[in-house]
């Protein structure tokens, strides 16, 4: 039977079955033949005859220690893993020094993702024979479970110390170091992503996977331009010779970082000749696809992509979690959840998905924020206010408004001191997912020297947005001239008519444009134009810069009440650099900031320089609070309302608190 046993260590299972069978026609009760042909057929994927066939063996020779663990492992090829753990715990106490057992229970344990157990006993095989190359490499696998685990609940430094144990067994090991630049990639810890990258680059036959993999740390550690000149050289290295998988991984990555560039047009042609090459497109291309359109907002094109992806293959982490953020983004917040949640059913605390959930989650969770501030002109103004508002959603469509001001202003010259409260209460609604509605309605109340009064105050919005790159906002407002304690005083009620619009391109331009036309209640009428066209310099930390233009103008001129021109003009070129708090991580610091300088005309008045700078600073103490010092100053006239503006100063500076009252949403408890 010896060829037949050369079949067999060979792995060539096929033969080595077709042998066994003919020596079994002449043989039927031979035992060495029977365990060999069970064998075979289990190594040759028939895992379920294998274990009929051991079953029979067994019952023939129920105390013989091999078959029994033949039998034991018949049960790891059928994949009944629970069952196999009990019988194995049988053999080793019937045999704690049996290699076979201990490895094979080891390996029952792994399968069960039981990887530190599993580790013990096959540290207990390697005592029995030392330097086995079957119990090391299961060993490799073990740790590489263990370590995957551990990132999972995000314990990144035991997953690197268990990885880097590979190492002594198995040094450079390909799997090993692959899933340790993944584990620096997930950490953000993108230099030893690199470094790693280039140590699996060292051998030639993984040099695209290397560059591959550096391309795309640099992509994480926000330096696009290098992955772009990364990809276009990887890409040159590819020629006929090179695997199908390389190419693929290749090409991929390359597009990925066209678009990280928006080099939207020539990612566009690369994936209009990859789907020209394949009339079915592979879930690849198509995800790339998908992705090239949620960069240009066109996510109902996206959604599609996403939708053929989970068609052949529900369990695609691009399809589900890809289709979750463009859901996001057109406002389908319940099917963005849904989307999310399918990618953890298949992806067990997937970070990313997680981490989605958890921000969804906080745009849901009642908010109350704070602020306070002291405010002074070069007019002797001064006013100290205290602001609280709060959100408090009850559905992804549907939440409460609140908020409340304290203010209290005076002016050491003219002897004029005033208080207000402000109180207002409303609600939003999402109509549609690209249509809110917003109103609050309240009250404000005087207290001066001279003075006390009521007036209702309300704004009510409809905010939208009606194509790709476009928010437009409708509303009215009422409100009181409040500037000063001279202004409230005069009792002024403002009704305000306003729009909001702006619009984003694709290549980095952007423009904002608001009109205010107010009617107030001492006859008088205004005319406000804001317009800004600025262009995005840089992603990380966001800088933009551009040209601001204003117009103000009034019916009736009341130098002597408020600042009230027939005309009045400026412009002013920016620069903004901003570091959002959106995007800022735990226990990370934040910041923004905005210089700006131009000329003004006031009536027919020669030009005048202006200036202005606003900056704050904060802290992200966790998920649920932060908190930031704010200040700014400027000289445009129109940021005042007061009698005389020419010459103004304003200055203000604050602080600011943030909280979400609760860990999750209403509709989450």
């Amino acid at each position: 039977m010896q060829e037949g046993f050369t079949y067999l260590e060979t792995g060539k299972y096929k033969q080595a079955e077709g042998f066994f069978k003919n020596v079994l026609k002449e043989y039927p009760t031979n035992k060495t033949a029977r365990l060999c042909y069970g064998r075979a057929v289990g190594l040759n994927g028939k895992s379920r005859l294998a274990v009929n066939l051991f079953t029979n063996l067994l019952k023939d020779y129920p105390t013989d220690f091999e078959v029994k663990l033949n039998y034991a492992e018949s049960l790891l090829w059928n994949k009944q893993y629970e069952e196999a753990e009990s019988y194995y715990q049988k053999l080793i106490l019937e045999n704690n020094q049996s290699f076979p057992a201990l490895l094979g229970f080891a390996n029952t344990l792994s399968n069960l993702k039981k990887f530190e157990k599993a580790l013990l006993y096959v540290d207990k095989a390697l005592e029995v024979l030392p330097g086995n190359n079957n119990a090391l490499v299961s060993k490799k696998y073990m740790r590489l479970g263990l370590a995957n685990d551990k990132v999972n609940t995000q314990n990144y430094l035991a997953a690197e110390e268990i990885l880097k144990e590979n190492f002594i067994d198995f040094k450079k090991d390909k799997e090993t170091l692959l899933n340790l630049a993944n584990l620096y990639l997930i950490s953000n810890q993108t230099d030893k992503a690199k470094e790693t990258y280039k140590i699996l680059g060292e051998k030639p036959e993984n040099k695209f996977t290397s560059l591959n993999g550096i391309a795309l740390a640099y992509h994480l550690d926000a330096n696009d331009k290098e992955a772009l000149k990364i990809s276009e050289q990887t890409v040159q290295l590819l020629n006929k010779n090179t695997d199908s998988l390389s190419t693929k991984q290749t090409k991929e990555r390359y597009i990925q970082a066209l678009i990280w560039n928006k080099k939207y047009k020539l990612a566009k042609n690369e994936i209009d000749q990859l789907i020209s090459e394949n009339k079915n497109p592979e879930n690849w291309i198509l995800s790339l696809r998908a992705t090239l359109n949620i960069y240009k907002s066109d996510f109902k094109k996206s959604i599609a992509d996403y939708n053929l992806i989970l068609k052949k293959d529900s369990a695609s982490f691009d399809g589900n979690l890809g289709k979750a953020n463009a859901l996001k983004a057109t406002g389908f917040y319940k099917s963005a959840y849904q989307s999310a949640e399918n990618t953890l059913t298949f992806y067990k605390n997937q970070k990313d998905a997680a981490n989605f959930i958890k921000q969804l989650d906080a745009s849901f969770t009642p908010v109350l924020e704070s602020k306070v501030s002291y405010s002074f002109d070069n007019g002797d103004n001064e006013a100290t206010a205290y602001d609280v508002k709060t959100e408090i959603p009850f559905s992804t469509k549907f939440k409460i408004l609140g908020n409340y001001n304290y203010r209290t202003t005076s002016n050491p010259v003219t002897d004029l001191k005033a208080i207000t409260n402000n109180f207002t209460l409303g609600a939003s609604y999402q109509i549609l997912n690209n249509v809110t509605v917003k109103g609050n309605f309240g009250v404000t109340s005087l207290e001066s020297e001279t003075n006390n009064y009521k007036q209702l105050l309300t704004d009510i919005f409809l905010q939208m947005k009606p194509f790709k790159l476009q928010n437009l906002e409708l509303g009215y407002k009422r409100d009181i001239q409040n500037f000063n304690a001279a202004l409230l005083d005069e009792q002024i009620v403002q009704n305000n008519l306003i729009l909001n619009y702006s619009v984003s391109t694709n290549f980095n331009l952007g423009w904002f444009t608001q009109y205010y036309y107010t009617f107030q209640s001492d006859d008088n009428a205004r005319n406000l134009l804001f317009t800004s066209l600025y262009y995005n310099i840089l992603k990380k930390p966001s800088m933009k810069a551009g040209i601001n233009y204003q117009n103000l103008s009034f019916k009736n001129q009341v130098p002597t009440v408020y600042f009230s021109p027939s005309k009045f003009n400026a412009v002013e070129v920016f620069v903004n650099l901003i570091k959002d708090e959106t995007a800022a991580k735990n226990k990370e610091w934040f910041y923004g900031i905005t210089a700006a300088t131009g000329l003004q005309y006031i009536e027919n008045d020669d030009g005048q320089s202006t200036y202005r700078v606003d900056a704050k600073f904060g802290y992200k103490f966790s998920e649920r609070a932060l908190i930031n010092l704010y200040g700014l100053q400027s000289n445009i006239a129109s940021a005042v309302a007061t009698a005389g503006s020419t010459g103004f100063t304003y200055t203000e500076f604050g602080f600011r608190f943030k909280w979400l009252i609760l860990s999750k949403p209403f509709y989450k408890k």
